[in-house]
């Protein structure tokens, strides 16, 4: 069975539909390869935790790029978050890629975290983005072009739960974090 890749109308959707499907795609960015656990989803306009509120360049950022190109930001000035821009007929947005269970180039990932356990690889957004090699290099690429990445839809969908997004100080009500159920690589359980 061939597996099929992510692709530009996939991205066209709103935050939290895109967050929600994008458990258990598989990421590959060289040969480094993770199963998707965990994301969460921002909204464009009214939320008030997306850079898109206060940011007039996360603002450029959603109007000048189509769906599917990298947002990625130093988050607290150390750590480098992982995010895809989602551009629906009537709401924009980031999902933010909060974990990953690791699948391939497990040497070099644990390389890059200093020798951690599988299990602690990329259980987080900084985490995973170390893991994995992504940097501020890779903010505005369009992984669903560029040859190094690969985005895949999962064989079969697996069960997702709803939770409320975490690491932020505003807008903690919305029940916009989805994880794989059962899965012992997300950042925190629901």
């Amino acid at each position: 069975m061939k597996l099929q890749s992510l692709d530009r109308e996939f991205f066209r959707r709103d935050p939290v539909s895109c967050a929600r499907e994008m458990i258990g795609c598989t990421i590959s960015l060289g040969v480094c390869c993770g199963r998707i656990v965990e994301t969460e989803a921002y909204a464009a306009v009214g939320d008030p935790a997306c850079h898109t509120w206060k940011r007039q360049g996360a603002r450029d950022f959603v109007d000048g790029n189509p769906p599917g190109t990298a947002y990625v930001y130093l988050n607290y000035g150390m750590h480098w978050l992982l995010n895809f821009l989602v551009k629906g007929e009537k709401e924009e947005g980031f999902v933010l890629i909060r974990a990953l269970e690791p699948l391939e180039g497990m040497e070099l990932m644990r390389e890059r975290r200093g020798g951690r356990g599988e299990k602690f690889l990329c259980n987080g957004p900084a985490k995973l983005t170390q893991a994995m090699g992504i940097t501020g290099a890779h903010h505005g690429c369009d992984p669903l072009v560029e040859k190094e990445w690969k985005l895949v839809f999962p064989s079969a969908p697996p069960k997702v739960i709803a939770s409320t997004r975490i690491g932020i100080s505003v807008a903690t009500d919305r029940r916009w974090r989805f994880l794989q159920m059962e899965s012992s690589f997300v950042s925190a359980p629901a």
